[in-house]
């Protein structure tokens, strides 16, 4: 009977008896987050009106997600963040933001309004 849960290590694999952590039986490779269809949309809720350009299902990590934003803000002329896996751009800047990443590759569309 193979262990399953070790007062140590804590839940332990019950195919390669590694902690749930360090298993390598069961370790797929790593995808980035995202499905790949990028939307461009307008958001306003919570910013007192204000609206916001946010561009989410970018298939790329934290780190490629950070650059390609501080490249959008500057195509743009504004400011923005990365939130959540989404880019934030402050303004509405859709049609430039869609254009910018068809540009990269991406297949980007336009969502809402």
């Amino acid at each position: 009977m193979p262990l399953v849960y070790s007062s140590d290590h804590g839940r332990m694999c019950p195919d390669c008896g590694q902690p749930v952590a360090a298993c390598v039986c069961r370790r797929q490779p790593a995808r980035a987050p995202g499905d790949g269809k990028v939307r461009v949309g307008r958001q306003t809720q919570g910013r007192k009106g204000k609206g916001v350009t946010v561009v989410t299902g970018l298939p790329l990590s934290e780190a490629d997600l950070a650059e390609l934003a501080a490249a959008l803000k500057r195509r743009c002329g504004s400011g923005g963040t990365v939130k959540d896996g989404a880019i934030e751009i402050q303004g509405e800047h859709r049609e430039a933001i869609v254009a910018e990443l068809q540009r990269r590759g991406f297949d980007a569309r336009r969502s809402g309004g």
